[in-house]
């Protein structure tokens, strides 16, 4: 049976091999995943891939993740992509940075895979009702 999210691109950035090869196996199964290792390799991707849905870290080498949402926020053409970040901090002052950024969702690592599933169908299901009322 072929999953009818296949064809939903989600695209991983995180510089950590481990949780990038998490997210393939917790994901690959019902969508599209591409993995890249940084926020600028993610930024250059994205000229060539139009992903449903990014999964972001925020702490990274070079490019934290609160930088990539930034630049995604100034191309119009690419600020309507959810952004869910992925991360090991919590806090408070974080959790807040990254909603007004315009964070879709939050989640925290250890990821647990019914969490992150039901988040991703969440943003997916928005997204479709949101391009339903802007048509």
């Amino acid at each position: 049976m072929i999953s009818v999210n296949k064809n939903k691109i989600i695209l991983v950035v995180d510089d950590s091999s481990a949780n990038l090869q998490l997210c393939r196996g917790l994901l690959g199964g019902e969508y599209d995943v591409r993995l890249v290792k940084s926020g600028k390799i993610a930024l250059e991707a994205l000229t060539r891939i139009k992903p449903d849905i990014i999964l972001l870290d925020i702490e990274m080498p070079g490019m934290s993740g609160f930088d990539v949402i930034t630049e995604l926020n100034a191309d119009s053409g690419l600020r309507a992509i959810p952004v869910i970040f992925v991360t090991s901090h919590a806090t408070e002052k974080l959790v807040a940075k990254a909603a007004e950024l315009g964070a879709s969702d939050y989640v925290v690592k250890p990821v647990e895979a019914g969490v992150l599933r039901g988040k991703i169908r969440n943003c997916l299901k928005k997204r479709r009702i949101d391009v339903k009322i802007t048509v």
